[in-house]
């Protein structure tokens, strides 16, 4: 669509992006520096003041939680990765009961809300099948058995994103499926899965957000405490928000290098 448009039509929508990025960013600072509406509020960055011991206690109490973050997105990711591969090869499977099971649990997964699942597995769970199992494994077992389903379908679009012609020589060859699929099919296909799987990964690091309603002490539980201590919520969100900014733009940083790097290498 974009590319039927005359050069001035589209640097006029450039113009416009840049212009809204432009407000959106001024009303952050606006906000930030507390220049809004509410001119009765007193700002209390004090609570994070690293030249207090106060402050930097505070700041070193929310920065603690960063590493169980991490821990828990890249956890789920690397399982709903492995998932995500047999899922999307079972859906391409010729055996009909293969492809059956698959999609069910894809349809299943992405149905339910993973805040809904998260509690099922953290609170229910024990009560279906006596397992009881502690906030981390409960977060990274909802994580990647609902990410595993989105990772499934980008799978499968990658892998049929390779001309067939590939398969055949690969078959004349005499690569059996499995062969075919690990040396010729999936190591053209990931140039395309790799940005939509950087996606996900964001996705997935976001949504551990979601872990501390079970009590995990990773950022977002750690925030919702120091408001409880501090009661200084628009700070402490606010500091909260700009972490999450901060990992999840290293995280896009990553995968585009990654990308060009496999882009580079492949030419």
């Amino acid at each position: 669509m974009l590319s039927t448009l005359s050069p001035t039509a589209r640097g006029g929508r450039f113009h416009v992006a840049r212009l809204a990025l432009a407000l959106a960013l001024a009303c952050l600072a606006v906000t930030l520096t507390g220049c809004t509406s509410n001119a009765s509020y007193t700002w209390g960055w004090y609570v994070f003041n690293p030249a207090l011991p106060k402050g930097l206690s505070n700041m070193q109490f929310l920065l603690a939680g960063l590493g169980m973050t991490l821990a828990l997105s890249a956890t789920a990711i690397f399982i709903s990765v492995i998932m995500g591969i047999v899922l999307a090869v079972s859906l391409l499977s010729p055996y009909r009961a293969l492809r059956w099971s698959a999609r069910s649990y894809v349809e299943v997964f992405r149905a339910i809300p993973l805040l809904v699942l998260l509690l099922w597995v953290y609170y229910g769970l024990p009560v279906v099948s006596g397992l009881q199992f502690g906030a981390f494994v409960a977060g990274v077992m909802s994580l990647a058995l609902s990410d595993a389903a989105f990772e499934a379908e980008v799978f499968r679009a990658g892998l049929q994103s390779v001309a067939k012609g590939q398969r055949e020589a690969a078959e004349t060859l005499g690569l059996s499926r499995w062969a075919t699929l690990r040396h010729v099919v999936f190591p053209q296909a990931i140039r395309t899965i790799l940005p939509a799987l950087g996606n996900q990964f964001v996705y997935v690091l976001k949504m551990s957000s979601l872990v501390s309603v079970i009590g995990l002490q990773e950022l977002t539980r750690r925030a919702n405490e120091l408001n409880v201590t501090e009661y200084r919520p628009l700070e402490v969100y606010t500091f909260l928000l700009f972490e999450y900014l901060l990992l999840v733009l290293l995280a896009s940083w990553g995968v585009r290098l990654l990308e060009r790097r496999l882009t580079r290498s492949q030419r």
